[in-house]
């Protein structure tokens, strides 16, 4: 499924990967009656009441702004190994053909953004074929929060297995066309990064300032 809108000189197009629920004790620090409270905003578009599940829609973004077409965030991808998320755990959707159907071939994509490495952001950098995993965007540049590469990658203090696996699928074999930041960093004239540190160490936002 994608949606299309326009803001001023862009077009953001989300193209949706699949939807999942999950348990809303992941909000540790959110009261039951919380949900409650606000069940007219959250129920049944965001939260399930009958089963007290949290409703995600696994997404991404494709802004086409200054020339360029950019991929914000890459999913959680098919066939990937994720012991600790089940609900993500050897997915196999449809998500390229959407990706193509919203008309964006992956060779044609100038730059892939995660705007920070978990796994739901970064499955779709790569894809399987002979058994390895490869480029899904060849010509693309991967944009990446330094932070998050070295607090994430091997040896580094966030390292685990669970991430390790993620880094040999989803990082590690795009490294070749990795662009590492830091700060501030424009993408284009419209397009910047600006760190939003937090849920990861180099977690950010994508401004767009196109009219």
């Amino acid at each position: 499924m994608a949606d299309r809108v326009k803001l001023g000189n862009a077009t953001v197009t989300r193209v949706v990967e699949t939807r999942i629920k999950m348990r809303t004790s992941l909000f540790g620090e959110t009261p039951q009656e919380a949900w409650e409270d606000n069940a007219d905003v959250l129920d049944p578009t965001f939260w399930d009441r009958q089963t007290d599940q949290w409703k995600i829609a696994m997404q991404t973004w494709v802004v086409e702004v200054d020339g360029l077409t950019v991929v914000v965030d890459t999913g959680v991808g098919n066939d990937r190994n994720r012991p600790r998320m089940p609900p993500m755990d050897h997915l196999n959707t449809d998500y390229l053909s959407g990706l193509r159907g919203a008309g964006f071939d992956p060779a044609d994509v100038d730059v892939v953004i995660n705007t920070h490495l978990h796994t739901d952001h970064v499955g779709w950098n790569t894809h399987r074929v002979d058994g390895e995993w490869v480029p899904t965007f060849p010509n693309a540049r991967y944009v990446m929060p330094e932070p998050d590469y070295r607090y994430f990658a091997p040896d580094g203090p966030g390292d685990n297995e669970a991430v390790r696996i993620l880094f040999e699928d989803s990082v590690v074999p795009v490294e070749d066309q990795m662009e590492l930041w830091s700060d501030d960093h424009r993408i284009s004239a419209s397009l910047r990064l600006r760190p939003a540190p937090g849920h990861t160490p180099g977690s950010s936002l994508v401004r767009l300032e196109a009219g």
